[in-house]
């Protein structure tokens, strides 16, 4: 095994790990915001704002798709990390080759079937006729790529589950940096509207996955499979799809929410879709340090129960919500100071009303930001100790407090309840995972008994 690229989480100070861990990881969440934010900002400056409405009023819908298939190669990628914390190799490859055969047939369905009613999809969320065929062309490639997805996200899920959290960030800067470039060329030179972002992204990171699988294929020793390894296992197979389908479900069940209030902010008309698809992009960027977090305690957590010391995983729980309260007080500054002028990178000074509704969308939602970090790093935990049908119901929670006020209260009370949406679903995700993390505690203290947790303190 290669000593150098993989990092055992079970031995030293939680806080260093984490940190250590986490740092290259919202380095790379950033990259790939930056080069989302590039999208966005050369549809807007470049296109307009009808160019940028159509992008922006697909992003529930990206999220709801494109979320399953992050979420279940992350799933995947637990078990791994379980095997790599327990030191059971062997079966950390089986666990690997399967979920392969499992994200080739997923990648497949979905990506024939998201195409065929992408159209359709636009026309139920009450899509603005004025953006509609933009929209269109835009998530009909983002939807081709459903493969290059997956490969970048299992490739980098596993990378990460073995400790390594710094060379996924390398390829996602190649990626950021080719996918600017791409955007320009296939925009200003090729014109080819707002397809041209959609191809850039998805031409960059298929480069980035398959950089990322080259790498792992090379480096990484313990993950030379035999071929006897390489054959499905019903026992492997079902133990995948009870992390992964769970945790891509997650996602879309979140997402079906954000799919009801952007079919509720659609009604008010184009300038309130552009002004919430900038508040958005802004918003994802200052995110990212808190999905790092959530990312690093899922391999943390997963490593840690492996080697059955649920004593650390209560430790980095406490540093890193520290670090998210800590963050989330700085942001939240940030964007109530600054969160019009930052808006402009998408929009022009003109747009004096849409700027406005921007930096009211950036100020609500980052008051709310320390309960957005316990969702991350509570979920994410709980999925790394092995319990992702959890998360199910926090994504149900989220999904039903969007809905109330998609339906309640954005008719009634307009562009402003809509800012308040996310609040209200991290709040009503939070009353659920808090109290989940402590029963999967407790269950897991009688699991492994204490005298196992006392004996690996």
């Amino acid at each position: 095994m290669a000593k150098s690229a993989t990092k055992d989480m079970t031995v030293g100070s939680p806080m260093k790990l984490i940190l250590q861990f986490c740092i290259p990881l919202f380095f790379g969440m950033l990259f790939q915001q930056f080069y989302n934010m590039m999208d966005t900002m050369i549809v807007g400056k470049f296109l307009g704002v009808h160019a940028l409405a159509a992008v922006g009023t697909t992003g529930s819908i990206n999220f709801m798709i494109i979320g399953f298939c992050m979420g279940v190669c992350n799933g995947f990628a637990i078990p791994v990390a379980q095997k790599f914390g327990a030191g059971d190799y062997h079966l950390l490859r089986k666990f690997v080759a399967n979920s392969v055969w499992l994200s080739v047939a997923f990648a497949a369905v979905t990506t024939v079937t998201v195409c065929i009613l992408c159209r359709q999809i636009l026309q139920w969320m009450n899509t603005p006729t004025d953006i509609i065929d933009g929209a269109y062309s835009y998530i009909f490639v983002i939807f081709l790529g459903i493969p290059v997805i997956y490969l970048y996200n299992l490739t980098s899920a596993i990378i990460r589950s073995l400790g390594d959290s710094k060379s996924p960030l390398v390829f996602l800067i190649i990626s950021s940096v080719l996918n600017i470039i791409l955007d320009l060329v296939m925009i200003l030179v090729f014109r080819m509207g707002v397809a041209g972002a959609a191809w850039a992204t998805v031409i960059s990171q298929g480069i980035s996955g398959v950089g990322c699988l080259l790498y792992m294929m090379k480096r990484f020793e313990i993950l030379k499979i035999t071929r006897d390894e390489w054959k499905l296992e019903r026992d492997c197979v079902g133990t995948l799809c009870n992390m992964g389908i769970p945790m891509g479900l997650q996602y879309s069940i979140t997402a079906i929410g954000s799919v009801i209030l952007q079919t509720a902010v659609n009604t008010l008309g184009s300038m309130s879709v552009a002004a919430v698809t900038a508040g958005s992009k802004v918003s994802m960027f200052f995110c990212c340090p808190f999905d790092a977090m959530g990312s690093t305690m899922a391999t943390y957590a997963g490593q840690n129960v492996g080697a059955g010391k649920l004593n650390r995983v209560s430790k980095g729980m406490k540093s890193c919500c520290l670090l998210g309260l800590i963050y989330a007080i700085i942001a939240c500054v940030v964007l109530v100071l600054f969160g019009s002028d930052i808006s402009m990178l998408f929009l022009d000074a003109g747009e004096t009303e849409i700027l406005k509704n921007a930096g009211l969308f950036l100020a609500v939602n980052s008051a709310f930001y320390f309960p957005l970090a316990l969702v991350n790093i509570v979920r994410f935990t709980i999925q790394g100790l092995g319990f992702s049908r959890l998360a199910i119901l926090a994504g149900v929670a989220e999904m039903f407090a969007r809905s109330i006020v998609a339906l309640g209260f954005v008719p009634v009370f307009g562009y402003a309840a809509a800012c308040f949406a996310s609040p209200m679903a991290w709040i009503f995700a939070d009353l659920f995972l808090i109290p989940a993390y402590c029963y999967v505690i407790r269950k897991l203290e009688k699991v492994l008994g204490k005298k196992q947790v006392e004996e690996f303190a």
